[in-house]
């Protein structure tokens, strides 16, 4: 099996408590050596500064590229050009341009007076810039605004010809829902690299919120596996075989990449990468 290239997401801290879990994370998967490391954006805007002070801080202390998440979200167009100049100037030029969720309190997203319509625009804006490498979002499954898998395709397409250069995908739980997502695009004519998001099962009944809210399906088999888990106290162990197999089985149908959403919780996905033969590097100081 061939060993993938690995990125991981986190969120910024918004407490004491999580910015210690979240500088652990860092520091125990930062020795897998990922090609980039991404931080989220809250929903609505909420953590802005918070997302900007720890892409900063990683860019300057980890050694790790870094890119920061970026949405229209309660921001002017204004807004986000001036946000963006401050990461050109601190060196960061990677940016995951998203449309963004709505607002806590709001059934859907709504444009701010001033700001993007939509990632397309945002991606457009960026581009023009010259100053970042873009990535975007992708849905195997139909996003909850979206009528089907094809209008999925679609826009992912458009946002590409926009200026994207690679899309990371929503999870999913099984490998043919990426396969035949890849297929799609394919056929569309995308040839950008799409990374699939993968996500370590920490908790099961956290994980079927998620599911519900960005429209993954979960496989019967899956839901009954986690049952008995819990009834015998193996949601680690479960976690991991079923993770890394999934990984395996997108490695073995010609998968380079993977994203892990670590949900600052490094412990599941540095095991899963490390059986998939991802080995950490010491600097010399520390093998001295």
């Amino acid at each position: 099996m061939t060993t993938p290239r690995i990125s991981f997401e986190f969120f910024p801290p918004q407490s004491l408590d999580a910015s210690f879990k979240l500088w652990e994370t860092v520091r125990v998967l930062a020795p897998l050596k990922p090609e980039f490391v991404s931080v989220t954006y809250g929903a609505g805007g909420t953590t802005r500064d918070l997302t900007h002070d720890a892409v900063t801080t990683i860019h300057n202390n980890y050694g790790v590229n870094v890119a920061a998440h970026l949405t229209c979200v309660n921001s002017t167009r204004t807004e986000v050009l001036e946000i963006t100049d401050g990461y050109a100037k601190a060196g960061v030029t990677d940016i995951v341009a998203l449309r963004g969720d709505a607002p806590k309190g709001q059934d859907q997203f709504t444009t701010t007076d001033g700001g993007f319509a939509n990632s397309i625009e945002l991606v457009e804006t960026l581009a023009e810039t010259g100053k970042f490498n873009i990535r975007v979002g992708a849905y195997p499954e139909p996003h909850p605004d979206s009528p089907d898998t094809a209008a999925d395709v679609d826009w992912l397409k458009r946002k590409i010809d926009a200026g994207a250069s690679s899309a990371i995908t929503q999870f999913f739980f099984e490998a043919d829902t990426f396969f035949r997502f890849r297929d799609a695009c394919q056929k569309a004519g995308i040839d950008a690299p799409i990374i699939p998001g993968i996500m370590p099962i920490t908790s099961w009944a956290g994980i079927k919120r998620f599911a519900a809210g960005c429209g993954a399906s979960i496989p019967a088999w899956l839901n009954d596996a986690y049952e008995k888990a819990e009834r015998d106290d193996r949601i680690e162990l479960l976690s991991t075989a079923v993770c890394t197999e999934l990984c395996s089985d997108l490695i073995d149908g010609g998968v380079e990449d993977l994203h892990f959403y670590t949900l600052n919780r490094p412990a599941l996905s540095r095991d899963i990468c490390h059986a998939l033969g991802v080995a950490p590097s010491a600097s010399l100081e520390n093998v001295a």
